[in-house]
């Protein structure tokens, strides 16, 4: 099982990825308010200011205070370190 580090000693699994995106925009806002609504927004910040939103195949949002270019390139890192 392949990990990506979301910061701060925090994992999320790369297969159950669907999506990495900025919090900036209203439908990101609108789907983190929806989530912690439903129960299932887990907050990875730290009391940090959120710069990714971890979209999962489970219907969790993450929030990370990592931002997604660097969350993205940690998951291209594992897959490469996988392939060798």
């Amino acid at each position: 099982m392949q990990l990506i580090n979301i910061g701060y000693g925090n994992m999320v699994s790369a297969a159950r990825v669907i999506a990495i995106v900025a919090p900036d925009s209203a439908p990101i806002k609108r789907l983190i308010q929806e989530s912690r609504d439903k129960g299932t927004l887990i907050d990875a910040t730290y009391g940090r200011k959120t710069r990714a939103v971890v979209i999962m195949d489970s219907d969790h949002v993450v929030l990370s205070a990592v931002s997604p270019e660097t969350v993205c390139g940690r998951a291209a890192e594992e897959e490469v370190e996988e392939d060798e």
